[in-house]
């Protein structure tokens, strides 16, 4: 009723289409949002919570997921989750989760500084290169993925690990590596359809709301 008033006292003052414009001007300037910091909100929260959940798998990672021991494999609970985060959110909040993660796994499992961060990142650009070649089963993307990169994680800690160590005595790694590999995969089918679905919706739904 007031919006009717005062379109009414626009256009008794006003010509008609200057009455017009001004109003489209003003419900247009109601209903805005400041462009310029909501975005800048949500990426660092983004960032934030990217850290703060590498850090907290990185801990699951070395006391939890020993006890979910399946033979000789041991699931990699920052990769998996990683390569899910890289894929649903974006390249940016991967590296930072892979970076993260990384560096307190080589901290807290005394690795050398910088070796598990290094295959992380690498892993992350792969996912991300994955991610866009199958956006069309965008659900499935971390399925395959994760085979492909748990495969190539394991290899580049392998040969880093046996370099700036003494090497691992293995005549054959493909052997060691593959269980973890089918470990990781089983764990990113379970939680990276699901993750994705409802990261998804709500962005779509955010969308709508804008």
């Amino acid at each position: 009723m007031g919006c009717r008033c005062r379109s009414a006292t626009f256009r008794g003052i006003l010509p008609n289409d200057v009455a017009a414009e001004l109003i489209a001007s003003s419900a247009a300037l109601a209903g805005a949002r400041p462009s310029g910091i909501s975005p800048r909100i949500d990426r660092s929260m983004t960032l934030l919570l990217a850290a703060v959940g590498a850090t907290v798998a990185a801990l699951f990672e070395l006391t939890v997921a020993p006890y979910l021991r399946v033979g000789d494999a041991i699931p990699h609970l920052v990769l998996v989750l990683g390569i899910i985060v890289t894929i649903a959110v974006g390249l940016e909040a991967g590296l930072v989760w892979a970076f993260v993660g990384g560096l307190a796994l080589d901290v807290l499992a005394q690795r050398p500084l910088g070796s598990t961060a290094f295959a992380l990142l690498l892993c992350m650009g792969g996912a991300s290169i994955l991610g866009h070649l199958f956006s069309r089963v965008r659900p499935l993307a971390p399925i395959i993925a994760t085979f492909l990169l748990s495969l190539l994680y394991s290899m580049v800690m392998f040969v880093l690990l046996g370099a700036l160590r003494s090497p691992l005595p293995v005549s054959d790694p493909l052997s060691v590596i593959l269980p973890g590999v089918v470990y990781d995969t089983i764990l990113a089918a379970l939680i990276g359809p699901l993750f994705i679905s409802i990261h998804d919706r709500r962005a779509q739904t955010e969308r709508v709301d804008w």
